[in-house]
Formats: C-alpha cells, structure tokens, sequence
C-alpha cells in the first residue's frame, strides 16, 4: 500500500504478449489478436474502458500521438460496447484497432491492473514496457517514447 503503481513490475516485460483474439466493438469490422502485434512495426497498446474516468483524462494524449503517426491498438476492458462506442464518439477514436474484453480476460492474462494501462511492443510482439495509469505528455516523453525509439531500433 502507498507504493505508486507506475512502479508495479510486470512479469511480462522482456516476453511475448500472451496469445488471445478479440472480437470487434459492434459496428467494427477490426478486433484485436496477438497477431496484430507481430507486423514488423512497433505500437502502443491502451487498456481503456468508457466508465474509466483516468481514461478520459488521457484521452487527448492519445489523440495527438494519433497525429504524430504513433499506431496505437486498444483493449476495451469489460465495457458496455454502446457505452464505448458512445466514448470513441465524443473523444474521438485514436486507436487503429480494437478488442472488446468483455469479461476481462485477456487483460487478465496481461497482467492488467487496472485501467488505463498502456504497453510498448516491439515488431515482434514483445512487451517492452508497461505503463500503468493515465498518460501524460510528460509521462509519454520520458517513459513511452524511448520505449518506442528502442523498438524502432
């Protein structure tokens, strides 16, 4: 108790994301697999849901990495889906692709925490870096841009 949780260590750092397929938000025709995370290219993967108030406060961040070109892929955890896509609608949609976790497995299986979480993947589909809580400007240029400029080699 009282330990930040951006401090949590992730038994998954340095290994492959776990193998998992999620369906698409209704009205998607994207989903998310482990797959997804093997394409060469390194990417951001955001765990966010609609009821998540942090995930509103990041929610800009991610909408100008979107700009910047940063290729971003999501896990909607354990949400409504007309809920999220009700958020996406008023937020704006920065993610590429995105899984619908409704029961909350697959974050399970990740290590997930709690959300918003974020995590760096190499082209290969290793997790290079776990980031647990909302993103920050700040937070992105100290912690998940070396990540990304490490995965990009």
């Amino acid at each position: 108790m009282g330990k930040d949780p951006a401090e949590l260590p992730s038994a998954l750092v340095g290994k492959p994301v776990p193998t998992f397929t999620l369906p698409p938000l209704p009205g998607r025709s994207d989903g998310l697999s482990d797959a997804d995370l093997r394409t060469g290219e390194p990417k951001l993967v955001n765990v966010f849901a609609s009821w998540c108030v942090p995930c509103q406060i990041e929610h800009p961040v991610l909408m100008r990495l979107k700009e910047e070109g940063i290729p971003i892929e999501a896990i909607n955890y354990k949400d409504d889906p007309a809920k999220a896509e009700a958020f996406l609608a008023r937020l704006g949609d920065p993610y590429a692709g995105i899984g619908a976790d409704r029961d909350g497995r697959v974050a399970i299986e990740w290590g997930v925490y709690g959300v918003p979480e974020t995590f760096v993947i190499d082209g290969e589909g290793t997790i290079l870096l776990r980031f647990p809580g909302p993103l920050t400007p700040e937070i992105y240029e100290d912690r998940i841009r070396p990540a990304l400029d490490k995965a990009a080699g």
